[in-house]
Formats: C-alpha cells, structure tokens, sequence
C-alpha cells in the first residue's frame, strides 16, 4: 500500500533581495502563496515647521512570511522573483509556528499597518515624554486623528484643562 501524504502547508520566513519585499510579496501571490509582509510608518520631522511626514517602511526589512508546502513548492518559491532565499538551517527550511504569524496578524491595525507602542485605555496615567509639555503627568482620555494623537487630561495648581499631543510623545506610568 502506498503512503498517504497530506497536504501540509506551513509558514516560513523568506529572505528578500535589497529592496525588493514587495516584489517578492506580489509575486508570491501571484503564485496564489499566501502571503505576510507586515509594514509600519514612520514619521519624519520637517526641520524647518515641525510637521511630520509619514514613511511606510516593512516592518521587517528584507523578510516576508509565506504559507506553503515545502515538499511540493520549496523549488518554485526559491526562485520567484525578488526572493534571494528561504530561511533555514541545514537540509531545508524551518517552519514558524502559526501562534507567532497570529500574534503579527492581531498587530496589523485596520489601516493595514503594525500598531507599535503600548495599548492605552481611558483613565490610565501618562507621561509625556518630549515637545513643550514634557515630562507632565496626565490621564489619558482618548486617540484622534487616526491614531496620530491623543487627548490628555492635565491637571495643576487647581486648573485643569485638555491637551491634544502626538501619541508617539507619551508613555505609559505606574
């Protein structure tokens, strides 16, 4: 009798040539691999005005994750374009276990990018950690502008007021 082999696909990490994650990316799809290539934004400072200016960059240069089943298209995926290899140690590749591609997946905001920072809730107290109110305590109240910045509850010398900062400038205390 002949062995039955079952369908198994797995995660693994792969190796991407300079600057080319979506290529690679794009082109696994295009093979109908599924595909994970988390990515993030940055904000970059105009010197001069102060206004920031958002960068999307891979979360993890030169790595994305695929599913597939080494056995039947480890040869296929090696040579796609823009992949330079498939990570691994000795005979083959090594699988990454599925609970590590799930956690990256419950990262990714809606907005397609990896959340990065603490996860603030209403009442919990703050610090802000840079510009002209730095080093004040608050309370934090809630998240505007998609995220970009939150709402502060300051409170000092019997005054209290509301204070809108960037949310990358505040920090989690106690």
């Amino acid at each position: 009798m002949g062995e039955i082999v079952k369908d198994v696909s797995d995660w693994y990490v792969i190796y991407t040539k300079p600057q080319q994650e979506s290529r690679a990316d794009s082109n696994l799809r295009a093979w109908n691999i599924e595909t994970l290539a988390p990515k993030t934004r940055e904000p970059r400072y105009n010197e001069f005005t102060g206004k920031p200016t958002y960068v999307t960059k891979f979360f993890f240069p030169r790595y994305i994750f695929a599913r597939f089943n080494a056995s039947a298209a480890l040869h296929k995926v090696s040579f796609v374009r823009g992949v330079q290899s498939v990570v691994g140690f000795g005979a083959g590749p090594i699988p990454i276990d599925e609970e590590i591609i799930n956690l990256i997946k419950a990262r990714v905001g809606d907005d397609g990018f990896v959340k990065i920072g603490e996860q603030l809730a209403p009442g919990d107290q703050v610090a802000v950690g840079g510009g002209p109110v730095r080093d004040l305590i608050g309370i934090f109240e809630r998240e505007v502008s998609a995220g970009e910045r939150v709402h502060l509850l300051l409170t000092a010398a019997k005054y209290q007021c509301r204070l809108s900062v960037q949310r990358e400038l505040i920090r989690k205390v106690g």
